[in-house]
């Protein structure tokens, strides 16, 4: 089997190559990703090169993406502009990547998986942020879509791209709707990271707001475990269907904060403005998932955040090169200056 990640040099995505790369079905892995912030190389360093094949491009490029999946048996479909506060200022790009992109990658699946009368499944992976605020104590596939950010707008308009390509055209997809992800290989602007490596330098925590906007979280490996194991499943009859994973539980930025400088001898915490668009909850209600895929968490963010903080204190080298702009004042707007 050939399997396409877009997007393979992200968090996600190069948690998930090194995930398939390990599985012996598969011949090759082939990652596109165009590199921008929050695509590193160095995360992909680690892993086999001889199963490995890295093409840096755009998946908006249909071209390009046609003569790729031409010749791949699945596809994951991970590109995207991710950060939220990034999304605020500048977004042009979010619609760019997150919903021309998916565009572009489902037109080709549909016209190779014709050109070679099979059906190549694409795996969607989209987002909670989809959902907006919660409007019920857990959050299931059916909970309206009421983005807010343009990052959530993208990616709820890609969403619903692949939906409506599987019922207008038959796409063989499934979209996934992961909540809150932490892990290795994280970009440090993200919550988790960005306490984790503040502390490790010997800085405030910076908390947005009165910190007790709630998230669910999960850890990055058993995400990838899931969707690796995707591969192996009889995905036909769930066309443009949509499954939430989660933990199903809640936890505050706040206690976040606070569980990260438990963790360091003199860490503390800063509270500075909310931010615009911020979603004040999210918890997962993940049963559908379990019930027809084999959805499992088995690490929970209090036992596996001693060895997180030992990660990013062992592996520097990833990613402190994005710490070196995060103090330098920008002007993104005329008139609007922020911080990156």
């Amino acid at each position: 089997m050939r399997v396409l990640v877009t997007g393979g040099a992200g968090f996600i995505g190069s948690n998930l190559v090194r995930k398939l790369v390990s599985n012996p079905i598969v011949e090759k892995v082939i990652v596109v990703d165009l590199l921008t912030y929050a695509g590193h190389l160095p995360n992909l360093r680690d892993i086999s090169k001889n199963k490995l094949k890295l093409i840096i491009g755009d998946v908006a490029n249909g071209q390009l993406m046609d003569n790729i999946i031409c010749d791949v048996d699945f596809v994951f479909h991970l590109a995207a502009e991710t950060h939220v506060t990034r999304s605020i200022y500048d977004n042009y790009q979010f619609f760019h990547t997150d919903v021309m992109g998916t565009q572009s990658v489902s037109n080709c699946v549909l016209r190779q998986s014709s050109k070679r009368k099979i059906s190549i499944p694409l795996i969607h992976l989209s987002t909670s942020e989809v959902y907006g605020t919660a409007e019920t104590e857990n959050m299931d596939e059916t909970h309206p879509l009421n983005p807010c950010s343009p990052y959530a707008a993208a990616k709820a308009g890609a969403d619903r791209l692949v939906y409506s390509y599987a019922k207008t055209y038959g796409l063989n997809s499934l979209i996934i709707r992961p909540f809150n992800q932490f892990g290795p290989y994280q970009h440090p602007e993200k919550a988790i990271p960005r306490f984790i490596t503040s502390a490790i330098n010997g800085e405030l925590l910076p908390v947005h707001g009165d910190g007790l906007a709630e998230r669910d979280w999960t850890h990055v490996l058993d995400t990838t475990n899931f969707l690796a194991s995707l591969i192996d499943k009889n995905l036909s009859s769930y066309k443009g269907d949509v499954f939430n994973i989660g933990s199903d539980n809640s936890i505050s930025i706040k206690k976040i904060a606070e569980l990260v400088a438990d963790e360091f001898s003199n860490a503390k915490i800063n509270f500075i403005d909310e931010r615009p668009g911020q979603v004040v909850r999210h918890t997962c209600d993940s049963s559908k998932a379990k019930k027809m895929l084999g959805w499992k968490i088995t690490q929970s963010l209090k036992s596996s955040l001693s060895e997180l903080v030992e990660w990013y204190r062992n592996n520097q080298d990833i990613w402190l090169p994005h710490m070196l702009v995060k103090d330098i004042e920008l002007e993104i707007i005329p008139g609007c200056k922020i911080k990156h």
